[in-house]
């Protein structure tokens, strides 16, 4: 017979954040409010049955790729050495997006360990409970379970070399969407977890590069602004209307 899976939901945790705003929301009165906390309400019942059904799937031939993809991820080690790669053979473009990705690293890993998880304290899955096989597993950090950090680095060092970098930044999205996906295929997070750490990490790193951008001294935007042909134009036409002497 086969085994029913239990509740991922750890024992005396407040099962999902969004039921937790449904909670928050269903007490205020008001038809639209009690709508809307239907809505929450259900949402956190996709996110428990999403977790669920990744748990109880067979996947022998990724567990220990993404296994290792989401080890190659803690301390945003694998963002770091990309961006070491760039600043080494990227010339001055891979520099800049090198500096612009590490800098979104590191705020969106302020906002989102310092800020968002000691709002939100939800406890990390059950995932022996669950059903997760061990062979999948990582290390079960001790911070609480959202939002993703994994997930917000990924996609903010991803949103953020592609201001430099627009197709190498498509390429790495991808790469930071795996990643957040193996933190729930390792069973360390919610779905719901990495889809709103994967929110804030895109937003931070589009926010931390236009800031970026504004910063740079006019002449080092010019410098690297490539001379195109109306650039050429512009110069003869210059060079065209100044006096004979």
């Amino acid at each position: 017979m086969a085994r029913r899976a239990r509740d991922p939901r750890p024992a005396g945790a407040a099962g999902t954040v969004a039921a937790q705003l449904a909670e928050g929301l269903a007490g205020t009165g008001g038809p639209l409010r009690q709508h809307v906390a239907e809505g929450l309400r259900d949402l956190g019942a996709v996110d428990l049955a999403v977790y669920s059904a990744v748990a109880a799937a067979p996947t022998p031939s990724l567990d220990e790729p993404l296994r290792r993809l989401s080890n190659a991820a803690n301390n945003s080690g694998l963002w770091f050495a990309i961006a070491a790669a760039l600043a080494l053979a990227g010339g001055g473009a891979g520099r800049r997006a090198a500096l612009r990705g590490t800098l979104a690293i590191g705020a969106t890993s302020a906002l989102v360990n310092l800020a968002v998880k000691s709002i939100w304290a939800r406890q990390r899955p059950d995932r022996t409970g669950a059903g997760v096989p061990v062979w999948r597993n990582v290390r079960m950090p001790a911070s609480t379970s959202f939002p993703s950090g994994h997930a917000a680095s990924a996609f903010a060092f991803a949103a953020a070399v592609g201001w430099d970098q627009p197709a190498l930044g498509f390429g790495l999205r991808f790469l930071a969407a795996a990643v957040a996906y193996s933190r729930v295929h390792t069973g360390v997070h919610y779905p719901g977890d990495v889809v709103v750490g994967s929110l804030i990490g895109a937003g931070t790193g589009q926010s931390v590069a236009g800031l970026m951008e504004e910063g740079l001294p006019f002449r080092c935007r010019a410098a690297a602004a490539p001379a195109g042909p109306g650039h050429a134009g512009g110069a003869a036409a210059s060079r065209s209307r100044s006096p004979r002497r």
